[in-house]
């Protein structure tokens, strides 16, 4: 049983260093997310607000590599044009803009205090 276990983590690790790899989009969001990090730290927000921002950062990884499994899924499905593929990506899509804008705002509202009390 530890054995499918560990074969099972190895093929995550595996996807994710692919999504890593491959997809632009993984990388913007991993880049971002690394700067709030660095901007948690330089800030020294509160313990509350950096568990906060952590969980955003993973939440946010994560849903950037099931959007990706959804658009890898739906190329194998058909590769020519169909217009239910391309609504599930699109809301695919949809579901990575939202969850981002409501992270910007939450990261806003973290941030941007602190650097307004940082500049005067």
């Amino acid at each position: 049983m530890l054995k499918k276990h560990t074969i099972s983590i190895s093929h995550a690790f595996e996807g994710m260093v692919w999504a890593f790899k491959t997809q632009n989009n993984y990388r913007i969001h991993f880049l971002l997310s690394v700067l709030a990090m660095l901007a948690s730290w330089f800030l020294n927000i509160s313990y509350y607000e950096f568990l906060l921002i952590l969980s955003l950062v993973v939440i946010g990884m994560m849903v950037e590599a099931i959007n990706t499994a959804i658009e890898l899924t739906t190329d194998a499905i058909d590769k020519e044009w169909r217009e239910d593929i391309k609504f599930a990506k699109d809301v695919s899509a949809a579901a990575m803009l939202i969850f981002s804008f409501g992270a910007l705002i939450i990261a806003g509202i973290i941030f941007i205090p602190k650097i307004l009390a940082l500049l005067s």
